[in-house]
């Protein structure tokens, strides 16, 4: 049985079928005779954090696989009231066919892949973003790819990430970027490393070392073909909210940054955007901004995941 936690949970020989799946299910949505490969099955979303790209996206991808999403607010549940990680997966594999859990300690959905006995999908941590990499890879691919091949399309490209270094956006795509074969560079200011736990994940996953941080944007961004970025102030961290603007205004993307890359390199952004921030209005609002294609793919990317989880489960 498979779970996805985090990038590397698919082997590099595993991601051609699950990119040929999710643009398999992207041409064929709506249409008779769609796949339905959840079909009588109920998958449980736990959510300690608010969404709106991921919530709705896993509720329209469960019922259209054929299944029935389950949405629980933490709040809800016996979990938000003290009981334990390991009773809840317990319990609630009895019930459920698969798991989908956003919340802030990476180590909680860790626990309920390795005590429950069903998949589990992680819609986000503090630590990773796993769902939201793999659906912006696809997204790119789709651009890039031709054929067969659309993962073959990223291998060489440079995404440049620019903004809080240590946020969960940023380490899922220096995993992603490893395990897909592209460049990485970050930029951003001192201190805002990594968390010590992801510098060991990427060394157990065989990438240390594996992307570039500079204090200098336009270093970073300097041949991209890809310029990312996200909020300044992740969910938590509202507290540090007048420091974090203070320390990351240099870093924000205007079009002279932007010119810094590729001619024809891409924005890309997980949203929400605060304009005026992390980004100006007129990046969001130009023809190579890909925000809302990113976003639409979550729905198609996550189907797919979702798909082969549950043929895992059968096995």
């Amino acid at each position: 049985m498979k779970h996805f936690l985090k990038e590397t949970d698919f082997t590099r020989s595993e991601l051609p079928g699950l990119f040929a799946l999710a643009r398999d299910l992207k041409r064929k949505r709506g249409k008779k005779g769609a796949p339905t490969p959840l079909k009588g099955e109920t998958w449980a979303m736990i959510f300690s954090k608010s969404s709106t790209r991921t919530r709705v996206s896993f509720e329209v991808g469960i019922h259209e696989l054929g299944g029935n999403p389950l949405f629980l607010n933490r709040n809800d549940i016996q979990l938000g009231r003290g009981e334990t990680i390991a009773d809840t997966a317990r319990v609630l594999s009895r019930f459920v066919h698969g798991l989908v859990v956003r919340t802030f300690d990476h180590a909680e959905v860790q626990q309920l892949a390795d005590i429950g006995t069903i998949p589990v999908i992680n819609a986000l941590t503090d630590l990773l973003h796993p769902c939201q990499i793999l659906a912006d890879a696809f997204t790119l691919a789709e651009r890039w790819g031709h054929g067969k091949d659309l993962v073959g399309s990223l291998r060489g490209r440079k995404i440049a990430f620019v903004g809080d270094r240590g946020c969960n956006v940023a380490n899922s795509w220096i995993l992603g970027a490893n395990l897909l074969g592209m460049k990485i560079s970050l930029a951003g200011p001192p201190g805002f490393d990594a968390a010590p736990e992801f510098d060991q994940l990427l060394a157990r996953e065989g990438f240390a070392g594996g992307y570039k941080f500079t204090t200098d944007a336009y270093e970073a961004v300097k041949d991209a073909d890809v310029v990312y970025t996200d909020v300044w102030v992740s969910m938590g961290k509202e507290e540090e909210t007048k420091e974090r603007i203070r320390v990351m205004t240099p870093y924000a993307v205007t079009k002279k940054l932007f010119a810094a890359a590729k001619k024809d390199a891409l924005f890309m952004h997980c949203l929400p955007a605060h304009a005026g921030q992390e980004v100006t209005q007129e990046i969001l609002d130009d023809p190579r901004s890909i925000i809302f294609d990113q976003a639409e793919n979550r729905l198609h990317m996550q189907k797919a995941i979702l798909a082969t989880l549950a043929a895992s489960r059968r096995k």
